[in-house]
């Protein structure tokens, strides 16, 4: 995430809301780079929906409208198969 209004003066932060932020997924407020802090699984969870939005850092108002942006996990087969209709016999 980047502003244009951002120099890189350190006037401006970058703040971010939503399901996960601050528990899976941080901002740097002062680069506005966002991370996942842990592994996704799509089991758990197939999308987040975060708002981020960069603040004027002397008076906290906003300098841009807030955004809105959808992570999507994306699957992979990480469970073993299971054959829950047992016994089988093959030949």
């Amino acid at each position: 995430l980047h502003s244009d209004v951002d120099k890189g003066e350190g006037k401006v932060k970058y703040v971010l809301n939503g399901e996960g932020a601050t528990s899976i997924f941080t901002i740097d407020e002062n680069t506005g780079d966002i991370h996942a802090t842990k592994r996704l699984d799509r089991e758990e969870q197939a999308y987040y929906t975060l708002r981020a939005q960069a603040r004027d850092r002397a008076t906290n108002l906003p300098v841009e409208p807030e955004s809105e942006f959808v992570i999507k996990v994306q699957d992979i087969n990480d469970n073993e198969p299971k054959f829950l209709d047992g016994p089988y016999n093959a030949q």
